[in-house]
């Protein structure tokens, strides 16, 4: 087992790991939209969350070799299944071409009071 860490995303809000590496895989902890820089929610509502959730999610991969394209599996918790529509422009924007398989489910509450988290499974 090896552990991956980098400062380009937020620290670990408790006793996890950005991410793990195992026999050729690689699990990411959920991120949500804090911007590593203040450690705070970025301001600007669903969208500007999701975007920075993906990009935190990019360096947590990075700091492992992995882009998207390693990714097989998403689990994507959102506050509010309204915003499905936004999210699937704003996931599909990152992923490209890529289309890992997806889980998506309206939860009633995430760190910090985000509106989304999304956690990662990565072929290394």
């Amino acid at each position: 087992m090896r552990f991956h860490h980098t400062n380009d995303a937020p620290q670990a809000i408790g006793p996890y790991s950005q991410s793990v590496e195992v026999d050729g895989w690689l699990y990411t902890s959920g991120q949500v939209g804090i911007d590593p820089a203040t450690g705070e929610l970025v301001p600007g509502g669903f969208e500007a969350q999701a975007r920075q959730t993906l990009k935190n999610l990019k360096a947590v991969l990075a700091s492992a070799g992995c882009t998207f394209a390693n990714v097989v599996k998403a689990t994507v918790f959102v506050a509010d299944l309204a915003d499905f529509p936004k999210l699937n422009a704003i996931y599909g924007e990152a992923m490209g071409d890529h289309r890992p398989a997806r889980s998506t489910v309206q939860v009633a509450g995430l760190p910090k009071n985000a509106l989304v988290e999304i956690d990662l499974v990565a072929r290394l």
